[in-house]
């Protein structure tokens, strides 16, 4: 028989666990967005951590960490390095999660995080001018044949830069040329300054009745543009979106992911979150943890193909 102080102890120590498990958040919780304010990821974030706050009664806030594209991922590194109590949440693009262990940043060395869930898939579409003399990527790869076309992105190690070369690739033809454009909108075609644009659907919605979308980079066709078809209906091995979600360190308890799951999800599926899907195109939605988690998988195994693609 044990004796009983060590008992008592073992006890103390258990429901000492519990009521700190219970007690979360018990102190102030920082929502990184590894972007500037203003965008889509921050927009909806700011929310959460509003409704998370009004829900806990404890401060919530986001912080800004640009650099979250194609790395060097500062934003994640402060996640990764930070106690596994809930006090620090991800809310990360794709690229953290999928290629962030993958390029040489030891504090991401092997992968450091779990989905909560994912929330948003950006509107990221490629679009011509309405003069184009082609109304798909079929009919541009034909046109490409014979005629340089200038193609237009926000930096390749963006996924749908990625798959937007991808998919020339396999449809047969090469850009003519390309660049990296700090903005990307209606101007950018009636310039000339591109023939082609890989951007995102909210840019190009003042002139949205004078330009072709050829195909979204999206999980579903969006609602404004329905003719448009996704780019993996067009190439399956390309059925990739640029997503953003919550993510915490593997070590994180599970009651703190459930109290952060059950407030995001309600966030999301608000009025005021699916009133900025209505009005950018952005998809706006919740994925549990579970199926976030498969989708991470099989993106990683997506970019190790476009990769190869792309030798």
């Amino acid at each position: 028989m044990k004796p009983t102080h060590l008992l008592g102890g073992a006890l103390a120590l258990v429901m000492s666990a519990g009521a700190a498990l219970a007690d979360y958040p018990d102190k102030p919780v920082s929502f990184v967005v590894p972007w500037p304010p203003g965008d889509l990821e921050d927009v909806l974030t700011r929310m959460i951590a509003e409704d998370f706050q009004a829900e806990y009664g404890v401060s919530a806030a986001v912080v800004n960490k640009p650099g979250g594209g194609g790395g060097p991922f500062p934003g994640a590194i402060e996640v990764a390095t930070a106690p596994a109590d809930g006090s620090m949440i991800g809310s990360f693009v794709i690229g953290v999660p999928v290629v962030g262990h993958q390029i040489g940043i030891p504090e991401l060395t092997p992968e450091k995080f779990d989905p909560v869930g994912i929330f948003l898939t950006y509107p990221f579409v490629i679009a011509a001018g309405g003069n184009a003399p082609y109304s798909t990527m079929e009919e541009l790869a034909a046109h490409a044949q014979d005629n340089d076309v200038a193609l237009g992105h926000f930096g390749d190690p963006l996924t749908p830069t990625q798959v937007t070369k991808a998919l020339a690739k396999n449809l047969g033809f090469e850009w003519g040329s390309d660049a990296a454009f700090d903005a990307l909108d209606c101007n950018t075609l009636a310039s000339g300054d591109a023939d082609v644009i890989n951007t995102t659907l909210q840019l190009i919605l003042p002139c949205l009745d004078q330009v072709k979308v050829l195909v979204s980079i999206t999980d579903e066709r969006i609602s404004k543009v329905p003719d448009a078809p996704t780019a993996g209906e067009v190439d399956p091995t390309l059925n990739i979106a640029l997503w953003n979600g919550l993510f915490v360190t593997k070590d994180t308890p599970q009651d703190v992911r459930n109290k952060i799951a059950a407030v995001a999800s309600k966030t999301v599926m608000s009025d005021r979150a699916q009133a900025v899907a209505a009005e950018t195109g952005a998809l706006v939605y919740w994925q549990g943890a579970e199926e976030s988690a498969a989708r991470v998988a099989g993106n990683i195994a997506t970019m190790a193909a476009i990769e190869e693609i792309m030798q």
